[in-house]
């Protein structure tokens, strides 16, 4: 028992309920009359005012009257560092600077000193070492074996990821109660360990040391976040309701987020109803949970029904709105969420920001997108990776390169995706020297040939026609996914060895991986290529009876190829009027041009005037059917053609070309005179020309024209 002075008695009761009730003004009026009746010497009441202090948060109050103590005891020490350790990662630093500063006066410290000590060190993680010399200490002092520091020191090493450490002291403390159970489990969960944790929570059940509370189940579910643990998930589901937890909004939550995380969206939905107290994470969890399984409109009606319901949603909830409108193109949805998040002052947050520059890319909008980047003084590697992603798919891979390079002027690191992207663009670019350089600093990085870098890097030197560096990295690659077997694929077809990209396709269909439609696409256009018509008969009914991919516009644009190349025009044409998707023009297109070829002229009359029917805005088309009826000696029909062009507003768009030399891309446009070196190309050509007239080649009246430009 406490013996004091019938004031200071009275005294401490008033700061023991003023600390109680926070209240900042009568405690400071009462410190005023400690002060002036002189009992701030009484140690009881000098520690009772650090401790109010520091429980109103007014830690720098409490400091002061800490330092003013002339005979601190361990009570005083106790109530600043757990003051400060409730900061979390303000106050973390403190706390171990305090520590570091008791041991050094030798004030020995107790259970109290080392759980607020431990909860720092859990908060600040870069003073590991501080937490371990703690350890050693609680252990030499026995102190250790006390239930709320030894939960206290599993959280710290669960926080730092050293959860075989925190497993080792697990085992051996006497003592556990519910938090130790969920501090396990929550720190192997935070290292997806989900059947660790599982059988912790099995072994917890077999012992009956701790209790079933919300907190163990939340942690539980939380480690529960791929498909093949969706039963252990419901398991957990069901012994929540049994145990009557489901009233907790924080449970709903997990179970909702453990749903969602294991592609199971039905059950995640019938949670979410039936949940009587929704907050902003529990609509957070429903619609991201949405945007990451594919079903993006669902999300963002979810997000319209939250707005109607006036639940404030949190910045987490945004990104997953913003992620929804990037993977459906809604651009002006998008604009409205970007406008939401500056009413709510959300804008600066990195992941904001990252989420907003990564929906204006891919919605088309690069300008915006750039003007978000550029508004951040210090983005980071997942902003600078949207950005040069986002000029990927909008077809600027000259910006992509550039911005990549003014990344590692700097001195940002690059991760897997942004050498994926850079690659990409090489791949589009033809820019085999550049690609080789990106190869070597994916060496220098330390990446690995797993996907994406792998699957980059086959595919940028199958698309550049270096089929042998290609087909070395497509063979070293441990794993290979879809996207690399069309790489390969593709890069054979196109570059003249179609049968041995047929045979590459059977590899993969022995060797389990499933095609997709771009895969179909490939080996049509390798059968094309060689004029296998059968064996593109057998692959186009392949795709849907064997593997049920409903056959697209691309692959009918294929066997249209396939059969126009083939000389077999009348089939041709009966397929495309038997068609079962609309291909709007590219079909007749294809059919025009092959007529041309074989100097079909009436059957490519009908195909040009399907495609005059559609209202072809392409100019090649009314060129090649003027061209036909010009070889028929049909001038009114030739005039027509024209006429009907014109008041269309076609035109005809200059080709365009590109060569690498020496590092150094030149760009060439049809009557463009800009290239520093166009006489002496020109003076070249009109040789070759010459020189191709004395081997008897005979311009037709298609060529004329660019032989008079020559």
């Amino acid at each position: 028992m406490i013996l004091l002075s019938p004031r200071n008695r009275v005294f401490f009761n008033e700061l023991v309920r003023h600390s109680k009730e926070k209240n900042v003004q009568k405690g400071r009026t009462l410190h005023a009359k400690i002060i002036k009746t002189g009992s701030f010497s009484c140690i009881y009441i000098s520690n009772s005012l650090v401790n109010f202090y520091a429980k109103c948060g007014h830690l720098v109050e409490a400091n002061l009257v800490f330092e003013e103590i002339t005979d601190k005891d361990v009570v005083s020490w106790n109530s600043l560092i757990n003051g400060y350790s409730q900061q979390r990662l303000t106050g973390s630093l403190i706390v171990i600077k305090l520590f570091q500063r008791m041991r050094a006066e030798n004030a020995l410290p107790n259970a109290h000193t080392f759980a607020g000590v431990f909860t720092a060190a859990s908060w600040h993680l870069s003073s590991a070492s501080v937490g371990q010399q703690a350890h050693t200490l609680a252990v030499k002092t026995a102190t250790f074996y006390d239930v709320y520091v030894g939960s206290s020191l599993l959280n710290f090493y669960c926080k730092a990821g050293l959860v075989l450490e925190a497993r080792k002291l697990f085992d051996k403390m006497p003592e556990r109660n519910a938090v130790s159970w969920a501090t396990m489990i929550s720190g192997h969960a935070s290292q997806r360990l989900a059947v660790e944790a599982f059988g912790l929570f099995e072994l917890m059940r077999r012992e009956g040391e701790g209790e079933e509370n919300e907190f163990v189940f939340t942690s539980l579910l939380s480690a529960l976040v791929v498909p093949e643990m969706v039963n252990s998930g419901r398991q957990i589901h069901g012994l929540a309701v049994k145990n009557g937890l489901l009233s907790f909004v924080s449970l709903g939550n997990a179970l909702v987020t453990m749903y969602a995380k294991c592609e199971s969206m039905g059950d995640a939905f019938q949670i979410f109803e039936f949940s009587n107290e929704k907050n902003s994470i529990t609509w957070s969890a429903m619609i991201t949970g949405y945007a990451q399984s594919g079903d993006s409109e669902k999300a963002l009606k979810l997000f319209s029904k939250m707005h109607i319901s006036a639940m404030k949603p949190s910045e987490f909830t945004l990104v997953g709105v913003l992620n929804a409108c990037s993977d459906v193109v809604a651009v002006m949805e998008g604009k409205q969420v970007h406008s939401y998040s500056l009413k709510l002052g959300f804008e600066p947050q990195i992941f904001i920001m990252t989420a907003l520059v990564d929906m204006y890319a891919k919605c088309g909008r690069i300008v915006d997108a750039r003007r978000g980047f550029n508004l951040l003084q210090e983005p980071d590697i997942v902003l600078w990776t949207s950005m040069i992603a986002g000029y990927v798919q909008n077809g600027e891979n000259e910006e992509a390169l550039s911005m990549y390079c003014r990344m590692q002027t700097d001195g940002i690191l690059p991760n897997e995706i942004t050498m994926a992207s850079i690659l990409k663009a090489c791949s589009s670019l033809a820019a085999l020297e550049q690609g080789k350089q990106i190869h070597a600093c994916t060496l220098k990085y330390g990446f690995s040939l797993e996907v994406p870098i792998g699957s980059a890097l086959s595919t940028m030197y199958a698309k550049c026609g270096n089929l042998g560096d290609g087909n070395l990295v497509f063979r070293r690659m441990p794993a290979r996914d879809v996207v690399s077997w069309n790489a390969m694929i593709s890069g054979l077809s196109q570059n003249g060895r179609g049968e041995e990209a047929l045979e590459l396709f059977e590899e993969m269909i022995v060797e389990g991986t499933r095609p997709d439609y771009v895969t179909f696409v490939n080996i049509l256009s390798a059968c094309s290529h060689m004029g296998l018509v059968d064996r593109g008969w057998t692959y186009f009914r392949m795709m849907f009876d064997k593997f049920a991919i409903a056959p697209r516009v691309e692959h009918y644009a294929c066997m249209v190829d396939i059969l126009s190349r083939a000389g077999r025009l009348n089939e041709a044409k009966d397929f495309i009027e038997s068609a079962t998707v609309d291909h709007r023009m590219c079909l007749w297109r294809i059919l025009l041009s092959a007529c041309r070829n074989y100097r079909n002229y009436e059957l490519g009359a009908y195909a040009g005037e399907k495609l005059m029917d559609l209202a072809s805005l392409e100019s090649s088309a009314y060129v090649l059917l003027s061209s036909i009826y010009t070889s028929l000696g049909k001038s009114e029909d030739v005039e027509r053609v024209r006429k009907t062009m014109k008041l269309r507003g076609v035109s005809k768009e200059p080709g365009c070309s590109w060569i690498e030399i020496r590092s150094k891309v030149h760009v060439f446009v049809v009557g463009d005179e800009m290239h520093p070196q166009i006489g002496e190309i020109r003076a070249e050509l009109r040789k070759l020309l010459e020189q191709m007239k004395d081997k008897g080649y005979k311009p037709t009246p298609d060529s004329a024209s660019a032989t008079i430009s020559v």
